[in-house]
């Protein structure tokens, strides 16, 4: 029976979150840029001459908007991509991300001792070219991971 273990909810709610600050401080920013005449006048260098010009505060409230909503679409645009990630122990190996794949023979060690306090485990595998390679898996990246764990560990003894 295979045991999954899907992207934890604390990845995708940290980028819902950026996501939202981008586009807060987007609309904050742009408001004050261009509707709020208060504003505007404050921060404006010879305002009612034919000299006037916007100060550096005005135009960073006019120019950065377009930006920030940028990044917002750059971390939706991730979030959709990365949403389905998983980790998959089933039978025959543990595969990351539908990607990489460690049969269960080639893991030499599991380091759990962090596991209960800080929320990781450390694989010992032994990649192509008999080279060994330590792979981290955390709780703060993938939900369910102490059944994986236990999975894992009932395959290796």
């Amino acid at each position: 029976m295979a045991v999954e273990a899907p992207l934890s909810k604390f990845k995708k709610n940290g980028y819902k979150i950026y996501i939202a600050v981008l586009v807060g401080l987007a609309i904050w920013l742009a408001y004050d840029g261009y509707l709020n005449k208060d504003f505007i006048k404050k921060h404006t260098l010879g305002h009612g001459t034919e000299n006037a010009r916007p100060d550096v505060t005005l135009v960073f409230h006019q120019k950065s908007p377009p930006f920030l909503l940028a990044g917002a679409a750059a971390l939706a645009m991730y979030l959709f991509m990365t949403k389905d990630r998983k980790l998959t122990a089933d039978d025959t190996a543990l595969t990351i991300n539908g990607k990489k794949v460690i049969a269960y023979d080639k893991i030499e060690r599991i380091d759990k001792t962090h596991f209960d306090a800080k929320g990781y485990f450390v694989i010992t595998y032994v990649a192509g070219g008999g080279k060994e390679t330590d792979l981290k898996l955390s709780d703060r990246v993938y939900d369910n991971l102490s059944a994986v764990l236990d999975e894992l560990v009932a395959k290796i003894s």
